[in-house]
This record gives structure tokens, sequence and C-alpha cells, in this order.
């Protein structure tokens, strides 16, 4: 069978300003608990395994990047959980504010969405599986 799409998603790459960087490393790292792949000095980076291909979430400083997300409903990031409940139980007692608590959805599949340092949209997915 021929693949759909002609390209595969290898990665998201994040950029924030030099002075807020800190901030959105310990975000992803310490309160969302994600493992870095490589981590240097305004650098950090995810790596997760794919059926096919790995794909890398990346959270960077970029010099032409000065304030935070002034549309954060842009872009959404999707990271999928096993339990939503538990990870938002988790992510609350660590001080993360969700502007939509965990909802079920028509198609079954669960939704909790929040922000991170830079405003950006991040939702929790929990397939229906």
């Amino acid at each position: 069978m021929a693949e759909i799409n002609p390209f595969g998603i290898a990665g998201i790459i994040i950029w924030t300003s030099a002075d807020r960087f800190a901030k959105m490393e310990d975000f992803y790292v310490n309160k969302l608990g994600l493992v870095p792949l490589h981590q240097r000095e305004n650098f950090v980076n995810f790596k997760w395994s794919g059926d096919k291909k790995d794909i890398r979430l990346t959270i960077g400083v970029h010099s032409k990047v000065r304030t935070e997300s002034t549309d954060p409903d842009r872009i959404m990031i999707n990271l999928h959980v096993a339990n939503i409940h538990t990870v938002t139980k988790r992510l609350s007692a660590v001080g993360i504010d969700f502007i939509r608590e965990p909802e079920q959805e028509s198609w079954g599949g669960w939704i909790a969405t929040m922000r991170d340092p830079d405003n950006n949209t991040i939702q929790l997915l929990q397939s229906s599986d």
C-alpha cells in the first residue's frame, strides 16, 4: 500500500527567548516529566519512538523570538497519555493550571488543555482504544 502523505513528522521545535528558556525547560522536564534525549545550554530535546520513525520535540532559544506566544491557539501540541485523570492530577499538584479539565469527547477519547510558560497550547489526549 502506498503512503498517503509524502512526508512524515520528524519533530516539532518550540523557539523561545534566552530569558524565558529556563522556565520552558523546567516546565517540560520537571513539571511534565519528559526525559531529555539531549540537553545543553539553551536547548533541550525529547524523543518518542514511533512505528516507523522517531519524533522529536525540541525547546530552543532563537534570536528573533522576544516574548511569549501572542497567538497560543495557532499551534497545539498533543501529548498522548494512558490515563488522563492520573496525569492531570500529578500535573496540578506541581502547579500546572488547566484551561480545560479532562473532558470526554464525542468520539470516546479524553482531552485536557494547558499552556506552557510561553503561552503555547498543550493538550493531553487519551484515546478511546
